[in-house]
């Protein structure tokens, strides 16, 4: 961002942060190339662990009907703009 704004650019826009909430507090004012970021939640950490413990134990997950741990599973990355901002915001970090 200092690059950007040293160069006085601002003929693109910009889509980065991971959740920063400096880019989403910048995302929210709406006065940079910053227009939306993707978060990738802290909590697809300890899913991986659980996930991981359940494929060691041979279990499967609870409401499922399959004897075991799918062999792909996607985790929800939502991305935030200005319009959805104030929902992901409490959730940012401080970088």
């Amino acid at each position: 961002m200092a690059a950007i704004e040293d160069a006085n650019r601002d003929e693109f826009v910009m889509v980065g942060g991971a959740g920063s909430q400096q880019v989403m507090e910048a995302i929210k004012a709406d006065d940079s190339v910053l227009k939306a970021t993707v978060i990738y939640p802290s909590t697809q950490a300890a899913d991986g662990i659980r996930l991981a413990r359940l494929i060691v134990q041979g279990k499967a997950l609870g409401d499922l009907v399959e004897v075991e741990v799918p062999r792909t599973v996607q985790l929800f990355a939502p991305v935030v703009t200005k319009e959805n901002v104030d929902q992901y915001l409490p959730t940012a970090f401080e970088s």
